[in-house]
């Protein structure tokens, strides 16, 4: 029998009837309450199965927390959710599947791969975690950039250095297969049923690094440090890859193979260059430009909090915002950071992006968000499947000459952004970005339509988010990787439409946007694979 009910709590309600499920006494106390909802006696043997946990701030007096429930008598099935178990079938193919890329639509191809006992490849041109982090913090510390492990590439992807979002507009039934997943490897089991999930990048690369373990269990071979730099056709068929050192490209070896998921990230820009010279079908997409927007999360908190700001019930307050302008174009906020910072996010020498980041207690002094304004093929000033790429190049290059052509960022207060004048230094928003700052008027780095986006789009955005175009706001340049500048068209069978093997899914090939539905995305071409041979 399964019985459902809405349970809604105020916020001293909540606290003092201690229902925070994280804890036993939390467990009991819904149990009870659910119960008690659904005339149904404690004793009566139902478990309590939380689907749904949201926070209801529209009346600042009156904030919420609501849980959607289920009791029900039947087995605990919860550790069965996962449709890709382990199996050993008669294997009819000739060579083992690769997956090139570990970063979300990789890592979840790779795992069900293994899972069906294919023993996949992967090839990563990034380092393992571990030195991935070391490697971040030297950029962040010195400016010294490794071109091969950074913020975009090495295990895990761009998603391992970021708040680690699950959200999704995604309505498919593998969420559930992820969000189980990245429990089993680590993640805390409350992203299974919270309205906006977060994993927070401190225990993401624990994640990602049990994942990998389990591949490597099953049979899986990784080859860290190399990159894809060729591949191999027979008309149009693909026949394998070849692979070189990431710090080098020296010497190349071939390695074959039949099935190859291209899971290779949206800044992968020689890998591109590499599909488009083999006349691999490709599109240049729209993506979006702008800006990080920092802000401290104490502001925030009061803004969708109002007197509650500071209650211990409440977590550190989000936002998502959108405004649609007189310049035609909407300005809209990407990958909001509660508690977090604003991170050096290039992975090419002379360039200069940013990203946002948060731990999972999201405990840092500044909120940040990207304030993006969407650009079109029309905008990019060429032709060409790579357009978007060298548009993105020109404002990164921009932005790094701007900075000091050392690595710092350029910076300017929203007021002075607003003025169009140059900032000389912070106000009361101090900046989170290292290796550091230098101030600037961004303005001038940007397209017009942009700039003009952005102005008129922050200060309407005050007006849902008090406190939104402080003038003493934060700037921080140039937020260019929203998402990928081409998309690598496949078909129904999940593969290259000029070359059959190449299985291309995930951000980079333009179908996707996020941790989740990259994942989702890598799980459909790991069922392809499958569906093809067995």
């Amino acid at each position: 029998m399964r019985l459902e009910t809405t349970l809604t709590f105020g916020l001293d309600e909540y606290s003092r009837l201690s229902c925070d499920p994280s804890s036993n006494t939390g467990e009991k106390n819904l149990l009870a309450s659910a119960c008690f909802s659904l005339k149904r006696p404690v004793s009566s043997g139902f478990r309590c199965e939380i689907s749904k946990k949201s926070i209801d701030a529209r009346k600042k007096t009156q904030i919420r927390i609501t849980f959607r429930v289920c009791l029900t008598d039947e087995p605990d099935d919860t550790k069965n959710v996962n449709t890709h178990k382990q199996i050993t079938p008669a294997r009819s193919t000739v060579t083992h599947p690769v997956v090139i890329g570990f970063g979300p639509a990789g890592m979840m191809a790779a795992l069900v791969l293994a899972r069906q006992g294919l023993s996949p490849i992967i090839i990563e041109r990034g380092c393992m975690v571990e030195q991935r982090s070391q490697d971040v913090n030297q950029y962040f510390t010195t400016g010294k950039l490794c071109t091969y492990s950074n913020i975009q590439f090495g295990e895990g992807g761009a998603g391992t250095f970021s708040d680690g979002k699950l959200n999704s507009g995604v309505s498919d039934p593998r969420r559930s297969f992820v969000l189980e997943t990245f429990v089993n490897a680590g993640a805390p089991a409350e992203i299974k049923y919270l309205a906006h999930p977060h994993v927070g990048t401190d225990r993401l690369r624990d994640v990602v690094t049990n994942i990998r373990k389990e591949v490597m269990s099953l049979g899986g071979t990784f080859l860290f440090e190399r990159q894809v730099v060729g591949f191999e056709v027979d008309g149009m068929i693909l026949k394998g890859v070849y692979h070189a050192p990431s710090s080098n490209r020296g010497d190349q070896t071939f390695l074959a193979a039949d099935d190859v998921v291209l899971a290779i990230g949206h800044s992968a820009r020689d890998t591109f260059e590499v599909l488009k010279n083999m006349n691999v079908r490709m599109d240049a997409k729209p993506f979006s430009v702008g800006l990080r927007i920092e802000h401290p999360q104490d502001w925030i908190n009061r803004a969708q909090y109002g007197v509650s700001a500071g209650h211990k019930a409440l977590p550190q307050a989000d936002y998502k915002l959108v405004s649609h302008t007189s310049t035609g174009r909407a300005l809209y906020t990407f990958c909001m950071c509660p508690g977090g910072f604003v991170v050096a996010s290039s992975s090419e020498e002379g360039h200069v992006v940013t990203n946002g980041m948060s731990n999972y207690l999201r405990d840092a002094g500044n909120a940040n968000s990207a304030v993006l304004v969407g650009v079109d093929v029309s905008d990019f000033g060429e032709e060409g499947v790579l357009s978007g790429v060298r548009f993105q190049e020109t404002l990164e290059r921009a932005a790094f000459e701007a900075g000091g052509r050392n690595g710092s960022a350029p910076c300017q207060r929203l007021g002075d952004f607003l003025e169009n004048r140059a900032s000389m230094t912070c106000g009361d928003v101090k900046p989170t970005y290292r290796p550091g700052v230098s101030y600037t008027n961004l303005r001038s780095l940007l397209p017009g339509y942009v700039s003009d986006t952005i102005c008129e789009g922050v200060l309407d955005m005050n007006r849902r988010l008090p406190g939104f175009s402080h003038p003493d706001s934060l700037l921080t340049g140039i937020e260019t990787r929203s998402s990928s500048p081409v998309r690598i068209i496949r078909d129904e069978s999940g593969q290259s439409e000029g070359l059959r093997g190449l299985y291309p899914c995930g951000e980079g090939a333009g179908y996707a946007g996020g941790i989740m539905s990259s994942a989702i995305d890598g799980i459909r071409c790991a069922e392809k694979i499958t569906e093809k041979h067995f």
